[in-house]
């Protein structure tokens, strides 16, 4: 990869990249509110493919950052992880549904925590509030976690359960873009 862009037209064409992968998580997140009422029949799958094209995302967004690179490109790999993990038959299978989404919220919001304690002024605001948002899904999906498990050992991801998941990631999503639009814009004046 190139050195890091360092005059004002490169920290514009990085912004203009970053802003870009906001505003297409941002497309993802409104394709997951969306879910429970178009695609009733794959929604599993259909989760899976937008967690891996938002981690993607995420990964390359994160390679375009300055201080906190490592840690936001670790965020969309977790995110690709968890998509691959979720489409896969075999893993769902093993691993509940609830389960892959409730550790990826919680590892993610992990990452984030540490990401926004190295980061300054509003980037760190926006990204403690998608670490915000992505511990408290967890928590939320681990209050559940023992009747949503009986539910999907007993009967398989039932379209409510799966339109539940759309929307814990329609939350995560738009939080995530709006901080990817926010550090665009920090990174037209500043170096993020």
């Amino acid at each position: 990869m190139n050195a890091l862009p360092s005059t004002a037209s490169d920290l514009a064409r990085r912004a203009r990249w970053i802003g870009a992968a906001g505003w297409f998580v941002l497309l993802l997140s409104a394709g997951s509110a969306v879910l429970p009422w178009v695609w009733h029949a794959h929604g599993a799958a259909i989760i899976g493919v937008l967690l891996i094209a938002a981690g993607l995302t995420e990964i390359f967004a994160g390679s375009l950052r300055h201080e906190t690179r490592k840690l936001a490109m670790f965020a969309g790999i977790v995110t690709t992880l968890a998509g691959i993990l979720f489409a896969s038959q075999e893993a769902t299978h093993f691993l509940s549904t609830l389960t892959i989404v409730a550790a990826w919220l919680f590892v993610r919001g992990l990452i984030l925590v540490n990401a926004a304690r190295l980061e300054h002024g509003s980037v760190r605001k926006w990204t403690g509030a998608s670490a915000a948002m992505d511990l408290l899904l967890a928590a939320i999906l681990a209050v559940g976690l023992s009747i949503a498990t009986l539910v999907v050992t007993l009967f398989g991801a039932t379209p409510p359960l799966i339109a539940s998941f759309a929307w814990v990631l329609a939350l995560s999503f738009v939080v995530t873009g709006l901080m990817l639009l926010e550090v665009a814009s920090c990174a037209r004046v500043e170096d993020v």
